[in-house]
C-alpha cells in the first residue's frame, strides 16, 4: 500500500543534517584565518611549532588537536583562544537554530479583472475604506502583478 502525499513526511525530517563537529569547525576557522593573512601552511606551521602536514590535518578536521596545540596555532595566526572559541561557538549556535518558518500567502481572489487594478491600488495605499490591513495590501499587490 502506497502512503498518500498528505501523510508522507519530507525526507529532511527523516534524515536531519548532522550537527557539525568541533574539529571540523575549528579547522575551517583556522584555514580561513590563515588564508586571510595570505600565509602558506609551512609559514603558519613554522610559527606554531607544528609540521605543515599536522596543520593541514587539523584544518581539514581530521585531527583533533589538544588545547595546547590550538593555542599555539591560534597564536601563530594572531588570534586569541577567546576569539577562536567564540567564533566557533557562534557557528555551532547558528547551526543548531531551527530554520525560520516560511509563510505563504493565499492567492488573491479577483471578482472582475476590469476593477482589479483600481481596487488593488486603493487597498495598497490604504485609501479604499479607511486603513487597509497588511494582508489586504499584500493581496492587492499580488492582484496588480497578475
Amino acid at each position: 500500500m502506497q502512503p498518500s502525499d498528505e501523510t508522507t513526511e519530507p525526507l529532511e525530517a527523516e534524515y536531519p543534517e548532522p550537527e557539525p563537529l568541533w574539529r571540523e569547525l575549528l579547522g575551517r576557522r583556522l584555514r580561513w584565518r590563515r588564508l586571510q593573512r595570505g600565509e602558506t601552511l609551512a609559514e603558519t606551521a613554522g610559527r606554531a611549532g607544528v609540521s605543515p602536514q599536522y596543520l593541514s590535518e587539523v584544518e581539514r578536521g581530521i585531527k583533533e588537536p589538544s588545547s595546547e596545540m590550538v593555542a599555539a596555532i591560534a597564536g601563530a595566526l594572531g588570534a586569541s583562544l577567546l576569539d577562536l572559541t567564540s567564533a566557533i561557538a557562534w557557528e555551532l549556535t547558528a547551526a543548531a537554530a531551527p530554520p525560520a518558518p516560511v509563510h505563504r500567502l493565499a492567492p488573491a481572489r479577483v471578482r472582475s479583472r476590469a476593477t482589479a487594478p483600481a481596487t488593488a491600488i486603493g487597498l495598497a495605499t490604504g485609501r479604499a475604506t479607511g486603513l487597509a490591513t497588511t494582508r489586504a495590501a499584500t493581496r492587492a499587490a499580488v492582484a496588480l502583478a497578475a
